[in-house]
């Protein structure tokens, strides 16, 4: 009897810690809202794309079907699109005042890249660009929301980076947006960039966590 009831204890503790276990991988995944965030919660929900052709959306069928245009309807957002087809890290911190932070916004995607690893730019000169970019977003008040790239064809050197980046610099982070869609021919236009359908995956993989940033929003105002 009481064999039987000690069983019934652990196996309900087990579960419990599995759960508990889950929900907390749940959160500390998709969900930003950790101090490690700088300028969390945003201050509003005005929201930049700064990026290359990924985010112009190069592939898709129509301006409705790029990442950036899913995500806008999808979350119930206005977004401001900056990606320029070709751009790299030190074109897009060329034109970030202009661009992206004379728009005054409270969160900003950050996906560039791309085109320093095809144009062999140096890795440490690629990653320095991006940190200049993140931490002068940052100044202005802004959450940065960085997303990853490959950086190889059989493997990707850029991982270990872009996540050691993200937490140097307190950002919200999304690891290499084109994992499990580049190399599928059902799901790219061409051998860099994603069709609709690959578009979609791209942003479901963003989703989860730009929706905890905007929900903070939500939650910091709501009377």
């Amino acid at each position: 009897m009481f064999e039987g009831r000690t069983q019934k204890i652990i196996a309900l503790t087990l579960a419990t810690l599995f759960l508990v276990g889950g929900i907390w991988w749940f959160v500390a995944t998709f969900f930003p809202a950790t101090p490690t965030i700088i300028n969390f919660p945003p201050k509003g929900n005005v929201t930049v794309v700064l990026g290359d052709s990924l985010s112009e959306g190069v592939g898709a069928s129509s301006v409705d079907t790029g990442y950036v245009a899913l995500l806008a309807k999808r979350l119930h957002v206005d977004i401001v699109n900056k990606g320029v087809s070709g751009d790299t890290t030190k074109r897009g911190l060329a034109r970030l005042d202009d661009d992206v932070l004379a728009l005054h916004p409270n969160i900003v995607i950050v996906l560039l890249g791309g085109n320093d690893f095809i144009q062999q730019v140096p890795r440490e000169e690629m990653f320095k660009n991006l940190e200049t970019i993140i931490v002068r977003i940052q100044s202005t008040g802004a959450v940065v929301l960085l997303l990853g790239v490959r950086g190889g064809l059989l493997h990707d050197a850029f991982s270990a980076d872009f996540a050691e980046l993200a937490k140097r610099t307190g950002s919200a982070f999304v690891p290499n947006v084109l994992d499990s869609i580049i190399g599928d021919s059902k799901l790219m236009s061409d051998g860099i960039h994603p069709n609709d359908v690959g578009y979609q995956k791209v942003a479901d993989k963003i989703a989860p966590v730009l929706e905890g940033l905007l929900q903070a929003v939500v939650s910091k105002t709501a009377p």
